[in-house]
């Protein structure tokens, strides 16, 4: 797994748009394998290719119902509205409270590449959604109002400040 790790906020790559997979192969099940290891890993319940390093619209979520990997997701359907606390393992200690829609359904390819229409509702149509926003290049911080900016300010710095040492 050596080439894949899990990448932590500043790093640029979390902020771009992720391309379409035009096709799936071996590269591809190697990179669903490695993010699999690392949400395990780092006890998340999704993950973003671009968490990974690599800007491919690929992701991974298991809310305790098995795991569900989708290529090129795209919500066509959502409703209602819940704001909900979220972290990221790409931005470890920091919580912001988080809108999105209760119900969604979702049209991708699996690992497969068939495509499949989901129906998800609850935590897993809020995993996905948070996933989809990384595909995106939109963190949750891009959703916290002043007191949460505040309230985050210092383990924001701190991640900046890591980033910068293991950049020099």
């Amino acid at each position: 797994m050596g080439k894949y790790q899990l990448v932590l906020y500043p790093d640029a790559v979390l902020r771009q748009r992720a391309h379409e997979v035009s096709q799936i192969d071996g590269k591809t099940y190697d990179l669903l394998k490695a993010m699999q290891e690392i949400m395990y890993r780092y006890k998340g319940i999704g993950l973003a290719a671009p968490q990974v390093g690599y800007l491919q619209r690929i992701i991974i979520a298991d809310t305790g119902e098995g795991l569900l990997a989708l290529i090129n997701p795209e919500i066509v359907q959502q409703e209602g509205n819940a704001r909900q606390d979220e972290g990221c393992l790409s931005l470890p200690e920091v919580r912001v409270e988080v809108p999105r829609s209760e119900s969604i359904a979702v049209r991708a390819w699996d690992a497969d590449g068939k495509e499949r229409q989901l129906e998800l509702k609850g935590l897993s149509a809020r995993v996905v959604q948070h996933e989809i926003d990384h595909l995106n290049g939109r963190l949750i911080i891009d959703y916290a109002s002043t007191a949460e900016r505040l309230k985050n300010a210092a383990q924001l710095e701190k991640l900046e400040k890591m980033f910068k040492f293991k950049v020099l």
